[in-house]
């Protein structure tokens, strides 16, 4: 499975996040891809999709509708964080990862200016 991202507007402010056990692993343990459009402060649109946490890439549509029309601020970062991995069930050996995702998210949305 891929995800195609077409040039857009949206996708002309995106960022990739990979994160790896070690330089010499190329899997993630966890991956971002995430697009902003931005107006000012305030957030157009949003798209993002996660990697290395599942049995396939997916979209996070809850946290992208928890953006949509806010401005970019640490609390509104947050709240898109905690929709993310809100209902996530890890499995045996990976429940880490759901903390590593949420700080990853927020780190990588905080380049958006938030």
């Amino acid at each position: 499975m891929s995800i195609e991202v077409p040039i857009t507007a949206l996708a002309t402010r995106s960022r990739y996040l990979k994160l790896r056990d070690r330089a010499s692993f190329e899997f993630a343990v966890v991956s971002i891809a995430a697009a902003v459009d931005k107006q000012g402060h305030r957030v157009r649109d949003a798209r993002l999709a996660f990697g290395g946490v599942g049995t396939q890439p997916w979209r996070a549509l809850e946290a992208e509708e928890v953006l949509r029309g806010k401005d970019l601020t640490q609390s509104t970062i947050q709240a898109a964080a905690d929709a993310a991995v809100r209902g996530a069930v890890p499995r045996q050996h990976n429940e880490f990862k759901i903390e590593l995702l949420h700080r990853a998210l927020t780190g990588l949305l905080s380049e958006f200016g938030g």
